[in-house]
Protein backbone atom coordinates (compact mmCIF):
# COMPACT_ATOMS: atom_id res chain seq x y z
CA UNK A 1 0.00 0.00 0.00
CA UNK A 2 1.86 3.02 -1.33
CA UNK A 3 0.74 5.79 1.18
CA UNK A 4 -0.79 8.71 -0.62
CA UNK A 5 -0.96 11.41 1.92
CA UNK A 6 -0.66 15.16 1.59
CA UNK A 7 3.01 16.50 1.86
CA UNK A 8 2.22 18.68 5.39
CA UNK A 9 1.19 15.48 7.16
CA UNK A 10 3.62 13.38 5.87
CA UNK A 11 6.06 15.25 6.95
CA UNK A 12 4.39 15.08 10.53
CA UNK A 13 3.62 11.59 10.18
CA UNK A 14 7.23 10.43 8.67
CA UNK A 15 8.73 8.47 11.61
CA UNK A 16 5.46 6.78 12.05
CA UNK A 17 5.15 5.72 8.31
CA UNK A 18 8.41 4.17 8.35
CA UNK A 19 8.09 2.57 11.34
CA UNK A 20 7.74 -1.34 11.28
CA UNK A 21 3.91 -1.41 13.04
CA UNK A 22 3.33 0.24 10.26
CA UNK A 23 4.94 -1.74 7.55
CA UNK A 24 3.13 -4.72 8.95
CA UNK A 25 -0.09 -2.68 8.93
CA UNK A 26 0.16 -2.14 5.57
CA UNK A 27 1.71 -5.81 4.70
CA UNK A 28 -1.81 -6.81 6.57
CA UNK A 29 -4.74 -3.80 4.48
CA UNK A 30 -2.87 -5.06 1.26
CA UNK A 31 -3.80 -8.73 1.76
CA UNK A 32 -7.31 -7.90 3.06
CA UNK A 33 -7.69 -5.78 -0.16
CA UNK A 34 -6.46 -8.39 -2.40
CA UNK A 35 -9.00 -11.12 -1.02
CA UNK A 36 -12.08 -9.62 0.29
CA UNK A 37 -14.16 -6.58 -0.41
CA UNK A 38 -12.95 -3.90 1.93
CA UNK A 39 -13.76 0.03 2.44
CA UNK A 40 -13.41 2.89 1.58
CA UNK A 41 -11.94 2.56 -1.89
CA UNK A 42 -7.75 2.52 -1.21
CA UNK A 43 -7.49 5.74 -2.57
CA UNK A 44 -9.80 7.11 -0.01
CA UNK A 45 -7.68 5.56 3.23
CA UNK A 46 -6.54 8.80 3.73
CA UNK A 47 -8.73 10.96 2.59
CA UNK A 48 -9.43 13.08 5.88
CA UNK A 49 -5.61 14.11 5.78
CA UNK A 50 -5.90 14.93 2.16
CA UNK A 51 -8.77 16.96 2.80
CA UNK A 52 -7.79 18.72 5.66
CA UNK A 53 -3.88 19.58 5.67
CA UNK A 54 -2.67 19.71 8.93
CA UNK A 55 -1.51 23.32 8.87
CA UNK A 56 -5.65 23.80 8.20
CA UNK A 57 -6.75 21.84 11.16
CA UNK A 58 -8.59 23.56 13.92
CA UNK A 59 -11.23 20.90 15.09
CA UNK A 60 -10.84 17.03 15.13
CA UNK A 61 -13.48 14.95 15.07
CA UNK A 62 -12.89 11.43 15.91
CA UNK A 63 -14.97 8.15 15.32
CA UNK A 64 -13.99 4.31 15.30
CA UNK A 65 -14.22 3.02 12.32
CA UNK A 66 -15.50 3.09 8.52
CA UNK A 67 -19.53 2.48 7.42
CA UNK A 68 -19.40 -1.06 6.41
CA UNK A 69 -22.22 -0.39 3.96
CA UNK A 70 -21.86 -0.35 0.20
CA UNK A 71 -21.21 3.13 -1.17
CA UNK A 72 -20.77 4.98 2.29
CA UNK A 73 -17.32 5.04 3.33
CA UNK A 74 -15.07 7.57 1.66
CA UNK A 75 -12.60 8.24 4.01
CA UNK A 76 -14.68 10.74 6.43
CA UNK A 77 -15.65 9.80 9.65
CA UNK A 78 -19.69 10.23 9.67
CA UNK A 79 -19.92 11.58 6.50
CA UNK A 80 -21.20 9.60 3.10
CA UNK A 81 -21.01 10.31 0.04
CA UNK A 82 -23.88 13.01 -1.59
CA UNK A 83 -25.68 9.99 -3.55
CA UNK A 84 -25.62 8.07 -0.13
CA UNK A 85 -28.48 8.25 2.22
CA UNK A 86 -27.66 9.61 5.49
CA UNK A 87 -26.72 7.26 8.42
CA UNK A 88 -28.82 7.86 11.63
CA UNK A 89 -26.10 9.26 13.80
CA UNK A 90 -25.48 11.65 10.99
CA UNK A 91 -29.41 12.54 10.96
CA UNK A 92 -28.58 13.58 15.01
CA UNK A 93 -25.64 15.55 13.91
CA UNK A 94 -27.53 17.46 11.70
CA UNK A 95 -30.96 17.80 14.50
CA UNK A 96 -28.07 18.87 16.66
CA UNK A 97 -27.04 21.56 14.40
CA UNK A 98 -30.28 23.03 13.66
CA UNK A 99 -31.04 23.00 17.80
CA UNK A 100 -28.20 24.40 18.66
CA UNK A 101 -27.76 26.96 15.77
CA UNK A 102 -30.67 26.99 14.06
CA UNK A 103 -29.40 25.92 10.96
CA UNK A 104 -31.70 23.51 8.79
CA UNK A 105 -29.20 21.03 6.92
CA UNK A 106 -30.32 19.07 3.99
CA UNK A 107 -30.79 15.63 4.88
CA UNK A 108 -30.80 14.24 1.48
CA UNK A 109 -26.62 15.51 1.42
CA UNK A 110 -24.67 14.04 3.96
CA UNK A 111 -21.30 14.94 2.33
CA UNK A 112 -19.40 16.48 4.97
CA UNK A 113 -16.15 17.37 2.76
CA UNK A 114 -16.78 21.12 3.03
CA UNK A 115 -16.34 20.50 7.08
CA UNK A 116 -12.79 19.00 6.36
CA UNK A 117 -11.98 21.77 3.59
CA UNK A 118 -12.33 24.23 6.48
CA UNK A 119 -10.07 22.44 8.80
CA UNK A 120 -12.36 19.88 11.07
CA UNK A 121 -10.18 16.83 10.84
CA UNK A 122 -12.71 14.01 10.70
CA UNK A 123 -10.69 11.46 11.06
CA UNK A 124 -12.27 7.57 11.99
CA UNK A 125 -9.87 5.66 14.22
CA UNK A 126 -9.65 2.43 12.10
CA UNK A 127 -9.59 3.50 8.72
CA UNK A 128 -10.72 0.26 7.09
CA UNK A 129 -12.99 -1.70 7.07
CA UNK A 130 -14.17 -5.30 5.56
CA UNK A 131 -17.90 -5.00 3.84
CA UNK A 132 -20.97 -5.88 6.31
CA UNK A 133 -18.55 -6.68 9.39
CA UNK A 134 -17.85 -3.42 11.82
CA UNK A 135 -14.77 -3.16 13.44
CA UNK A 136 -13.41 -6.14 11.46
CA UNK A 137 -10.14 -4.10 11.60
CA UNK A 138 -9.83 -2.96 14.84
CA UNK A 139 -6.99 -3.80 16.55
CA UNK A 140 -4.97 -4.29 13.86
CA UNK A 141 -3.01 -1.28 13.77
CA UNK A 142 -4.96 1.33 12.97
CA UNK A 143 -5.27 2.65 16.50
CA UNK A 144 -1.89 2.79 17.05
CA UNK A 145 -0.94 5.23 14.10
CA UNK A 146 -4.07 7.27 14.80
CA UNK A 147 -3.29 7.83 18.16
CA UNK A 148 0.43 8.95 16.56
CA UNK A 149 -1.81 11.92 14.71
CA UNK A 150 -3.88 12.94 17.62
CA UNK A 151 -0.72 13.15 19.75
CA UNK A 152 1.20 15.08 16.97
CA UNK A 153 -1.73 17.33 16.79
CA UNK A 154 -1.87 17.89 20.38
CA UNK A 155 1.63 18.69 20.63
CA UNK A 156 2.59 20.88 17.49
CA UNK A 157 -0.76 22.60 17.33
CA UNK A 158 -2.46 25.31 19.60
CA UNK A 159 -6.20 25.97 20.38
CA UNK A 160 -7.84 22.87 18.81
CA UNK A 161 -11.06 21.94 19.34
CA UNK A 162 -11.44 18.01 20.07
CA UNK A 163 -14.82 16.48 19.89
CA UNK A 164 -15.48 13.17 21.34
CA UNK A 165 -18.67 11.78 21.48
CA UNK A 166 -18.91 8.53 23.31
CA UNK A 167 -16.86 6.05 25.17
CA UNK A 168 -14.49 5.46 22.72
CA UNK A 169 -13.79 8.88 21.07
CA UNK A 170 -13.36 9.65 24.49
CA UNK A 171 -10.80 6.93 26.01
CA UNK A 172 -8.54 8.17 22.14
CA UNK A 173 -8.46 11.65 24.04
CA UNK A 174 -6.37 10.94 26.80
CA UNK A 175 -3.59 12.04 25.05
CA UNK A 176 -4.75 15.57 24.45
CA UNK A 177 -3.09 18.46 26.08
CA UNK A 178 -6.30 19.67 27.43
CA UNK A 179 -4.42 22.93 28.99
CA UNK A 180 -4.07 24.40 25.30
CA UNK A 181 -7.13 22.95 24.00
CA UNK A 182 -10.62 22.40 23.92
CA UNK A 183 -12.01 19.27 24.68
CA UNK A 184 -15.80 18.91 24.02
CA UNK A 185 -17.13 15.52 25.31
CA UNK A 186 -20.54 14.30 25.34
CA UNK A 187 -23.02 10.74 24.21
CA UNK A 188 -22.62 9.34 20.86
CA UNK A 189 -24.72 10.52 18.33
CA UNK A 190 -26.05 7.43 17.50
CA UNK A 191 -29.92 6.93 18.24
CA UNK A 192 -28.81 3.84 20.86
CA UNK A 193 -27.22 7.24 22.90
CA UNK A 194 -27.92 11.03 21.08
CA UNK A 195 -30.86 11.04 24.07
CA UNK A 196 -28.28 10.63 26.73
CA UNK A 197 -26.28 13.65 26.17
CA UNK A 198 -25.78 14.36 22.39
CA UNK A 199 -28.21 16.23 21.93
CA UNK A 200 -28.30 19.50 23.59
CA UNK A 201 -24.53 19.34 23.80
CA UNK A 202 -24.46 22.38 22.07
CA UNK A 203 -21.25 21.44 20.60
CA UNK A 204 -20.86 23.74 17.40
CA UNK A 205 -21.75 27.05 19.01
CA UNK A 206 -18.89 25.99 21.53
CA UNK A 207 -16.57 25.32 18.98
CA UNK A 208 -16.85 28.67 16.99
CA UNK A 209 -16.97 30.77 20.40
CA UNK A 210 -13.67 28.97 21.11
CA UNK A 211 -12.28 29.23 17.38
CA UNK A 212 -13.48 33.44 17.30
CA UNK A 213 -11.41 33.47 20.76
CA UNK A 214 -8.37 32.67 19.52
CA UNK A 215 -8.60 34.68 16.10
CA UNK A 216 -9.30 31.67 13.63
CA UNK A 217 -12.34 31.68 11.64
CA UNK A 218 -15.55 29.87 12.81
CA UNK A 219 -16.88 27.12 10.81
CA UNK A 220 -19.65 27.23 8.53
CA UNK A 221 -21.60 24.22 9.77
Amino acid sequence: MRVQIEPSWKQVLQDYLTHDAFKKLTTFIKSEYRTKTIYPQPKKIFNAFNTTPFENVSVVIIGQDPYHNKGQAHGLCFSVPDTITLPPSLKNIYKEIKNDLHITKDNKRGNLESWAQQGVLLLNSVLTVEQNKPASHAGKGWEEFTDYVIQSVSDRKEHVVFLLWGNYAKQKGRIIDRTKHLVLESAHPSPFSAHSGFFGNRHFSQTNKYLQKHNKKPIQW
